[in-house]
């Protein structure tokens, strides 16, 4: 469990919920649907699927305490009231065939036990119900991972991480494919997508590191975590500098999923 900076990531994470708009279109949402957002962060994203909800409704359920209680604070069941929120844990679903549609955009790479996530999905939903999902997958990020693994093994960082694990899932489509058949849902689409992630300058990719790479900043002491993260920041700037227009590129991998629950 991170503690996450709700306000800041709320600034920060424009490339996020463009990626998410994307998905939105994929879902072809009639407009009665019930909907439940995995992972739904400040709640702008979901905000957004409600819109296209005039006689449905989504549920967003997020496990940071910091994340709900700003959804909730910007987005009121008087003006949004097909829109709620919930302090969950996506391992944790407690649905029964309430939902006809399971959405969730760059959250669920976040947890290690996938089996646990896709057996709550299966059950939240409705017969005929459906799951679209967009998350990390192979080879998500690896240019900052790769520096990562370098900063973590030498000086001065490296007295931080002594029992450091990779905190990620980051799957390949096929091993999801399994997954997916072990739980029970019926894969329609299952694949990996290469994305370009833009940041302004060195201090929006800064911000962005800030804001979602919280399994290794949140192992160094609040007072030297800026240093990190500048470091960080310069150490990828030196292979990979801002383009002509100063906008920095970060290659990023995402695993789109598609998957039905027949019965």
């Amino acid at each position: 469990m991170y503690r996450w900076d709700a306000e800041d990531y709320k600034k920060s994470s424009r490339e996020q919920q463009k990626w998410a708009r994307e998905l939105i279109a994929k879902l072809n949402l009639r407009g009665s649907e019930r909907v439940l957002d995995l992972g739904c962060g400040d709640g702008k994203v979901t905000a957004e699927i409600a819109l296209n909800l005039k006689k449905g409704g989504v549920h967003g359920i997020d496990s940071s305490p910091e994340m709900i209680n700003l959804a909730k604070k910007t987005f009121s069941k008087e003006k949004y009231p097909n829109l709620s929120f919930e302090l969950c844990d996506a391992c944790e679903l407690n649905f029964n065939g309430e939902f006809d549609v399971v959405f969730s955009n760059a959250a669920l790479h976040w947890i290690l036990d996938q089996k646990k996530v896709l057996n709550g999905i299966k059950r939240s939903l409705k017969p005929g119900g459906r799951c679209v999902i967009q998350m990390g997958g192979k080879g998500n990020a690896q240019d900052i991972i790769k520096i990562l693994d370098s900063m973590i093994m030498g000086e001065p960082w490296k007295q931080y991480f002594h029992d450091f694990k990779f905190p990620y899932f980051f799957a390949a489509d096929k091993e999801y494919t399994g997954l997916l058949h072990e739980s029970g849902l019926d894969p329609v689409r299952v694949e990996l997508i290469p994305k370009d992630m833009k940041h302004s300058g060195k201090e929006g990719l800064k911000s962005w590191l800030r804001t979602t790479w919280l399994p290794y900043t949140s192992r160094i002491p609040e007072n030297l975590q800026k240093y990190f993260i500048d470091d960080l920041a310069s150490l990828y700037l030196e292979e990979h500098p801002p383009d002509g227009d100063g906008t920095v590129h970060v290659s990023m991998m995402r695993l789109e999923v598609e998957a039905e629950k027949k019965t």
